[in-house]
């Protein structure tokens, strides 16, 4: 049977014993404030305590904290009820008081009692919520070396950064070294910048951002795409700068009211530059949305294991094609500028879709040298900050 149980608050009597250490917010401000602390605990953990959040209340102010040992995030935000002593300071489910506070109207106020016996109270008008706690004591510390590079950029700046680059990060297990963004400041023939950099050995995405203030000594980092989602879903929205801070193991983001800290992956990124041509001389202009819909249409015939499609490029357009002995074969031209001599090469249709649909502007462009070699594709604007590297395939 379930350590929770749900009863109704009776009336107040008369009588008022010592209030144990409680605190109270707003249903709706709990549940905003629980973001990003449930995201990152664990659904299953052989560790009990990591499935749960550390609560600490006191003088006005709510600190929720969520772990899975790589990962951490502390919130910080005013409660609009409080006894103010003694500190309430426990650790409860994170599944359940999310679920809990979920259900609950936004305005109604919730108050969280910590009581004798390793319990916690979570009551909300008439509706009273028991859970069970474990030790403070048993919840683990964000100790570590200092970050000493620390630097300020715009949210968006960084949001726009990952949402173009994220895709291209790989899932395999086995190369761990490619699971997340490299983020490095390589010096240019006109200064240093900062750079971040995905790849899965079959695309590369790559954005150039000016180099802020203070990033110019970081140490190359490599970080996990887990952090990373994370970091782009709580920066979404967020108005202004927020603060990076790195060091040789970690990486934190400071948004004022919420921290997120992050173990660096511990291995190399490879140099990918090696893999960005410099000779490629056929370039093909064509509209972006009209390409990715071509492929979508043509790739139904596709083979699902290789999902490969050719593009036939000649003057005024390009030919997408499949040939599969089992699901029969499909054309379809796109008009397009091309201005080299005829040329086909082969992609897998799904990588062509993801790394075209991430262009930004409506014009891409397919910049080629021959059909085993590395395509670049870009926004037809040299300046774009975002170039992307497709790996070809034998057709």
């Amino acid at each position: 049977m379930s350590d929770t149980t749900i009863t109704e608050t009776p009336a107040a009597t008369g009588g008022r014993a010592k209030q144990p250490p409680c605190f109270g917010l707003a249903a709706g401000k709990l549940r905003a404030a629980l973001k990003g602390a449930t995201d990152v605990v664990e659904a299953r953990n052989t560790i009990p305590v990591l499935s749960n959040l550390k609560l600490t209340a006191a003088h006005g102010r709510l600190t929720i904290e969520g772990t899975d040992l790589d990962l951490w995030v502390v919130r910080h935000l005013d409660v609009d009820q409080d006894v103010g002593t003694p500190e309430f300071c426990t650790t409860i489910s994170a599944s359940t008081l999310k679920a809990i506070v979920a259900k609950l109207p936004a305005d109604d106020i919730v108050t969280l009692t910590l009581r004798d016996a390793g319990r916690v109270t979570v009551a909300s008008g008439r509706a009273r919520f028991t859970l069970p706690t474990l030790p403070v004591e048993d919840f683990p510390s964000l100790t570590g070396p200092e970050m000493p590079h620390r630097f300020e950029m715009p949210a968006m700046t960084m949001v726009s950064a990952i949402a173009a680059s994220r895709f291209a990060a790989s899932t395999e297990e086995t190369r761990y070294y490619l699971g997340g963004l490299f983020v490095h400041a390589p010096t240019l023939d006109d200064g240093q910048v900062l750079r971040i950099a995905a790849t899965d050995g079959h695309r590369l995405a790559r954005v150039t951002l000016p180099l802020p203030d203070g990033a110019g000594s970081i140490s190359d980092a490599i970080i996990p795409t887990k952090a990373v989602k994370l970091i782009e879903s709580l920066l979404d929205g967020h108005e202004g700068n927020f603060e990076m801070a790195l060091g040789a193991a970690r990486v934190a983001f400071d948004l004022g009211d919420i921290t997120v800290t992050a173990k660096l992956i511990d291995g190399s990124f490879p140099d990918y530059t090696r893999v960005i041509p410099s000779g490629n001389d056929k370039t093909a202009s064509i509209a972006r949305a009209a390409l990715v819909s071509a492929t979508e249409r043509v790739r139904t015939l596709a083979s699902e294991k290789t999902s490969a499609i050719k593009l036939a490029f000649e003057r005024d357009k390009v030919t997408l094609s499949v040939a599969s002995p089992e699901n029969g074969t499909a054309t379809e031209e796109v008009p397009c500028d091309f201005d080299g001599a005829p040329i086909e090469i082969g992609f897998n249709a799904r990588y062509l879709i993801e790394v075209v649909g991430h262009v930004q502007g409506e014009t891409v462009e397919l910049v080629m040298a021959e059909p085993a070699a590395p395509t670049i594709v870009r926004d037809v604007n040299d300046a774009a900050p975002v170039l992307y590297v497709l790996m070809p395939m034998r057709v």
